[in-house]
Parts: structure tokens; sequence; C-alpha cells
């Protein structure tokens, strides 16, 4: 899984907990799909073994991780 400098240097930094299979579950399960205005692509998963939902950035090429993080106030 490709990954930008961005995530290495300040999304793992800040958030060590993160799990690369989480994301990969998120990007091969999504329940919700939104593109951004500025072209990057997120994606919404439920991880049920922590009861929560992991939103997960991609860049625009959609195959690159810019970001990752529980998004609290996600409603499916």
């Amino acid at each position: 899984m490709k990954t930008t400098a961005y995530f290495i240097a300040s999304v793992i930094a800040r958030r060590p907990y993160l799990k690369m299979e989480w994301i990969e579950h998120v990007l091969n399960n999504p329940i919700r799909t939104e593109v951004q205005p500025n072209g990057r692509i997120r994606y919404w998963g439920y991880l049920a073994d922590i009861n929560k939902y992991l939103r997960v950035v991609m860049q625009s090429d959609g195959e690159t991780v810019h970001n990752a993080f529980f998004d609290r106030r996600f409603k499916p």
C-alpha cells in the first residue's frame, strides 16, 4: 500500500495505534465513499472488533493513503 510522506511523518507519528490491516479493511469494505472538492477520496468503514468507524483519505489516484483517523461524528 502506498502512503504519502505526510501519512508517515505526521499521521502515524500522532496515531501509532492505527493498524494497516484496519486501513486495508476500510478500503476493501467501505460503507460510504465521498470525493472531496480537491479530488481526494474519503472512505468510511466500521471496525467491529473495536466498535469504531475509521475514515481513510486517499489521494485522487485512489492508491495512496493520505490520512486515517477514527471519526466519532460519523453517522451511518
